[in-house]
């Protein structure tokens, strides 16, 4: 795979759903039954004080969400495993300023060969391999994605933060040392698996409500280090399937909170523009 083929299975698995699952149409409880089996699906519990109970977690959930920054630099390893085995790993150099621009390089062992700036309103990619520019609005984060998608749902994945919550909770299940909230949004069935004690992401489980088009993926979060008072995951594993399975592992081997940022993009004159 070429490395604007990684940039992308990057970019769009950070994103979190980048690609439609072949699967045939099932109910979420089955599909996590069969894939996942460590994950006991949630059961429907309309009681006052149940209720009472998950939404209370859900309000905890929301108020855990990693927001009180200002900007996000880290170095990532990046493992990746398509239908054709797997790809030699790769870092990325990844900077983030808030609500503003998501700044991302990859490496060769060449040096420098791809380098991608998103914004609120577009995408900019480097092809330093190829010599070749793409400017696109922010519409091709949806293209990539296959799902409304903006810059609000990129960053929370590259900070942690769970993406595609919802206030219809329909079922829980309380463990000993976790509770999982099963919400249905208007896109997508969720199944959030957090922790008893801090409220921390440990496993997201997105399924489309849409069950002819049959959406999904899986978010592991772990490793989780503090610094600067924020709880941050160091460690994914994303996997989504379409017509075979792809996963990507993603590992922060440095990263920091609220330090001075630069995003540098110029496009040299001899660059091909697509």
């Amino acid at each position: 795979m070429r490395y604007f083929q990684w940039l992308l299975a990057f970019s769009s698995l950070v994103v979190g759903i980048s690609i439609s699952s072949c699967r045939s149409a099932r109910k979420i409880q089955t599909a996590i039954t069969k894939k996942d089996t460590t994950v006991v699906v949630p059961v429907i519990d309309k009681k006052p004080d149940s209720t009472q109970y998950y939404q209370q977690v859900y309000q905890s959930v929301l108020g855990k969400r990693i927001t009180n920054f200002q900007s996000l630099s880290g170095k990532v390893k990046v493992e990746y495993r398509g239908s054709d085995g797997k790809k030699p790993d790769f870092n990325a150099n990844v900077r983030l300023k808030k609500d503003s621009i998501i700044w991302i390089s990859i490496n060769s062992i060449l040096g420098e060969a791809i380098r991608a700036v998103v914004t609120k309103d577009s995408v900019k990619v480097l092809n330093k391999l190829d010599k070749i520019v793409q400017l696109r609005s922010i519409e091709y984060l949806q293209e990539v994605t296959k799902i409304p998608f903006s810059f609000t749902e990129l960053q929370d994945v590259l900070i942690g933060n769970p993406i595609y919550l919802d206030t219809n909770i329909v079922s829980y299940k309380n463990e000993e040392k976790t509770v999982s909230l099963m919400s249905v949004g208007t896109l997508f069935k969720h199944l959030l698996t957090v922790s008893k004690s801090d409220y921390a992401p440990q496993h997201s489980k997105l399924d489309d409500v849409d069950v002819i088009r049959a959406r999904t993926c899986d978010i592991t979060y772990g490793d989780y280090e503090t610094k600067t008072g924020i709880n941050f995951s160091k460690y994914r594993k994303i996997v989504v399937s379409e017509k075979s399975k792809l996963e990507i592992e993603l590992q922060f081997k440095q990263f920091d909170f609220n330090e001075q940022l630069s995003f540098p993009f110029s496009i040299p004159k001899n660059y091909k523009r697509q």
